[in-house]
């Protein structure tokens, strides 16, 4: 049994049903008075030099980095709901450098360019610190880092062995890291000072929307996309009010099913689940330390994450990784009481000296992954469509980083990002139904068995990892 095994048969049920009761089931970051009035739907036809199909992180970067290459383009950003609606408003907050979805998850499958994807992580996301800064975007955005924790014995090696390869990246013993952040669960640490930042998720996506409107893109929200097509001289856009023309389009659907055919079986939808506390008291705050504030992580193939906000609440997610057969995306999946009820558990395990506080929010919703478990990019309509898509839940940084790789394949011009494997290469696809949720069931079994066997791979994730569909972050 894992210590959250435990955890869920040892938290007595009616403390957990004390946390959780009354808690908002909107996502905390998008229940904020100060979130922008909705803009208009589009009604009618339009001309225009670049579309943007998605309001979300990677949408809204393409639009404004568009404006910023070229001032006098035309840009026209189209979203089915509410700009940052989904995943960009409801995830951790996590702005990772990382492109690939951990350092050794890029090694295992672009090794001969996976030193420099880290490099060009670290500057996309010294980019965006510098955007925010410029565009004064009041996102709370913070340079605190990371820290993974070992919550099993097997797991303090695998920190142990990055010892001293990064000055910026130092190993905690137990005494240590509960120093750091004081809980009974931890055995050491790992504490990443410079590849991430800690953010409100939901105000840098208002934010970048508001740069994007006082740079000239028009936005039009309400404004479902329901067909591409296109001619020898330009692509066509359907939506309910009315069609868009132009020159090139830029697909930043992500979760959504793609509006390219081909690349439809190269993603799946899985819902992620998170709870948010009401704000930790001066004593409360004391009791757990957390004086760095980094973001937190531990080392199970189902791993948590979690974080301090401006106010000190604490966000506790992750765990469940939940697939639905079809592919199928529900609006009633953002809800699952069975995974609020195991996190509510997990967090008092972590954190017994927060006994008694309530869950203030609790909310899910579908993120994209791909079998490579990190973004990949398509053309399509003789060059004029670019398609990018399998973030994986790293999104909030690498987002920026696939913007402008669309743009670069729109341009026409060859450029360093265009010639990297990551761009040129696909991901292997997932199979068609029932294979694909057969696959997924039988992988996430592996995993539970894993994390119960000292973190043993069995034949089933070594098989996964010959046929480059293995996961190692």
């Amino acid at each position: 049994m894992t210590a959250y095994d435990r955890a869920e048969e040892q938290i007595p049920q009616h403390a957990i049903d004390a946390a959780l009761q009354g808690a908002s089931s909107d996502s905390f970051w998008l229940d904020d008075p100060d979130r922008p009035a909705a803009s208009p739907s589009l009604t009618g036809d339009q001309s225009t030099d670049l579309v943007i199909v998605g309001g979300g992180y990677t949408g809204l970067w393409t639009a404004l980095m568009a404006k910023e290459r070229d001032p006098g383009r035309r840009v026209v950003l189209l979203e089915g709901q509410r700009i940052g609606w989904a995943a960009s408003g409801r995830n951790g907050g996590f702005c990772d450098a990382s492109l690939t979805h951990g350092d050794a998850n890029g090694r295992k499958h672009l090794p001969e360019e996976a030193a420099r994807l880290e490099e060009l992580g670290q500057e996309n996301l010294a980019q965006i610190a510098e955007t925010v800064e410029r565009y004064g975007i009041d996102c709370n955005f913070e340079w605190t880092g990371t820290l993974d924790v070992a919550i099993e014995e097997h797991q303090v090696a695998w920190l142990a062995e990055e010892e001293g390869k990064d000055p910026d990246i130092v190993y905690l013993d137990r005494e240590a890291v509960r120093k750091e952040v004081d809980s009974p669960l931890y055995r050491a640490g790992l504490w990443d000072k410079k590849h991430a930042a800690m953010l409100n998720p939901a105000r840098l996506a208002w934010g970048l929307q508001r740069a994007c409107q006082q740079s000239g893109v028009e936005i039009y929200e309400h404004t479902p996309v329901r067909a591409i097509d296109s001619s020898p001289d330009e692509v066509r856009i359907t939506t309910d009010g009315g069609i868009v023309t132009a020159q090139h389009v830029a697909l930043a659907t992500n979760v959504f099913p793609s509006l390219l055919k081909r690349t439809r079986l190269h993603t799946v939808p899985v819902y992620d689940y998170a709870l948010m506390t009401e704000p930790l008291t001066a004593d409360q705050l004391r009791s757990v330390g957390w004086g760095n504030r980094q973001g937190l992580s531990d080392l199970n193939n189902r791993f948590h994450y979690y974080r301090l906000t401006a106010d000190n609440r604490i966000l506790f997610g992750g765990y469940d990784a939940v697939y639905h057969y079809g592919r199928r995306l529900k609006r009633e999946y953002d809800h699952r009481e069975e995974t609020f009820w195991k996190l509510a558990a997990h967090f008092f395990a972590t954190f017994p000296q927060l006994g008694g506080i309530k869950f203030s929010h609790k909310w899910g919703g579908a993120i994209d992954t791909c079998s490579r478990f990190f973004p990949f990019f398509a053309t399509a309509h003789r060059r004029r469509v670019a398609y990018s898509a399998g973030y994986t839940g790293l999104g909030v940084g690498a987002a920026r980083f696939g913007g402008n790789v669309m743009l670069d394949l729109l341009s026409g011009t060859e450029t360093e990002r265009t010639r990297l494997k990551m761009v040129r290469k696909l991901p292997l696809p997932f199979p068609p139904e029932p294979l694909a949720w057969l696959g997924i069931h039988i992988t996430t079994a592996a995993m539970i068995r894993s994390d119960r066997n000292g973190g043993k791979r069995g034949p089933w994730l070594k098989l996964m990892d010959a046929v480059g569909m293995g996961f190692d972050s």
